[in-house]
Formats: C-alpha cells, structure tokens, sequence
C-alpha cells in the first residue's frame, strides 16, 4: 500500500505540471502537485467511497479552498491586478474539475480506497449551521493573531499600503475574513463528514489539506508578485492560520467518541 499511495504521489502531482509549460519551474510545479496530492490522500483512502463522492470532496477543497478563498485575498490586496485574478480563477477552475478527475480514477485503478465501513458520527445538521459560522469566525481570530505577527515583524515591508487598506475597509475587512473562513469550513465539510479516521487524526488531515492546498503548495512555486523570501513566510503564515482553522472545524463538527456513544444509548434502548 505505502508503494501505491507513493504512485499516487508522484504521479497524480504531474497533473500539476501542466502551469509549467507556460511559466517554467517544472520541478517545482511537481513537487507543488505532489504536496497537493499527498494532501489530499486520506480523501480518497478512508473519505467516501463511491467515486461520484471522492470527486466531489476533492472539487469543492480544491477550487473552493484553493481557488476562490486564495484569489479573493489577492484581489484585496492586489487590486491593480483583478481582471488578471478573475481570468486566473477561471483557468485554475477548469484545471482543478479535470484534475480532480485523473485523481478519483488514479486512486481507483491503484485501489487505494478503504473498502472497510465505517460510521462517522458528526453533529446533527441543525447545529452544523451554527458550528460552521463559528468556525468561520475563529478564523478571523486566527488571522488577527498570527496575521498580525507575520504583518508587524516579517512582511510589513513588502505591503507598506496594507495598514490603509484594512483601515479603509474598516470592520467590512472582518466580516470579508469571516465569510472566507466560513466557506473554507463548508468546502471541507464533505470531507469532515465522511473520513473514517478518528476524531483528531480527522482534524489534522483537515487541517494540512486547508494549509496546503489553500496556498502553501503553490507558494513554493516563484511567482511575479512575490520574492522568495515573503513567500516562505507567507507558508508559515498560512499554517498557522488554516491548520488552526481545519482543526477547530472538525473538532467542532465531530464530537467527542464517548459523546457520539452516549447520545446513542437512549436511542438504542428505546
């Protein structure tokens, strides 16, 4: 299995090379892949596993998390560029739904998938709405934190407009930060949902796919708008910020093993 999983690594990753022919740095656009796609490896080994399912889990991480919520954040502080964004949206959108493909099949063909069933308890749909919104909002906690220590003692020299900006938007930036939080927490909610690991394995699996595909892959890759040296701190930044947010999702979206059996006994007695 370790020699399979290590296939679908290595060439599911290639799926991401495609960026180079244009761009170069095609090594590192694979390793960017292969990051990605170790990511994105509990999905398709213990998430759901009707093929149609792995897909769409897959799809909403990788254009919801990866795409919009990361390309919202350049056209906020990158403005000059928005059309450049927009286009960049679209293109990346059609390469993830076809990427995503190749992934399911990958993993099917290499039999990855965890045939065995198991239950995922999780918190009833009439409190997910509300958790969902509260995980959004420790989002905004986390991106005042550790956004703020990156901004004030790393990268504040490379946005020396970032502090008018914030201001201009007043707390209009906060509730923008709470909606990008709360749908990187419904992008992640089929996985949550569905992966048949337990409670904090779940977590942490969730939380390195909202860090790495939420940005940290891509990062690694040189890019026009950044120097090297203010992409790597934005990989730190971004950790803090999203593994934080994917762990404080699952954790309050799957409860505890002794709380999911207890709710259970009065149903089973009756």
């Amino acid at each position: 299995m370790k020699l399979r999983v290590g296939l679908f690594c290595l060439l599911g990753g290639l799926c991401f090379t495609v960026s180079a022919l244009g761009a170069g740095h095609f090594w590192l656009w694979w390793l960017c892949g292969v990051i990605t796609v170790a990511s994105l490896t509990p999905v398709v080994r213990y998430g759901p596993r009707h093929i149609a399912a792995q897909y769409g889990a897959i799809v909403s991480a990788l254009v919801l998390v990866g795409l919009v919520c990361t390309i919202s954040e350049g056209v906020l502080f990158y403005p000059a560029i928005k059309a450049q964004l927009g286009i960049d949206l679209i293109g990346g959108t059609v390469s993830y739904l076809l990427i995503a493909a190749v992934l399911v099949a990958l993993a099917k063909v290499l039999k990855l998938t965890e045939p065995q069933a198991q239950a995922v308890e999780h918190r009833p749909l009439a409190l997910a709405i509300p958790l969902v919104l509260a995980a959004g909002a420790s989002y905004v906690l986390y991106y005042l934190i550790f956004g703020a220590i990156t901004f004030q003692f790393f990268t504040k020299q490379y946005y020396p407009h970032a502090a008018e900006q914030v201001a201009a938007l007043g707390m209009w930036f906060w509730a923008y930060q709470w909606a990008r939080g709360t749908l990187m927490a419904l992008a992640v909610l089929p996985i949550v949902y569905t992966l048949r690991l337990p409670r904090w394995q779940a977590a942490l699996s969730v939380g390195a796919i909202v860090w790495i595909v939420g940005g940290a892959a891509a990062l690694l890759v040189p890019n026009d708008m950044m120097v090297a040296t203010q992409r790597y701190m934005h990989i730190v930044e971004i950790m803090t910020q999203n593994v934080s947010l994917g762990v404080t999702a699952v954790l309050l979206l799957r409860p505890r093993a002794a709380t999911a059996q207890a709710s259970m006994q009065p149903a089973a007695t009756a």
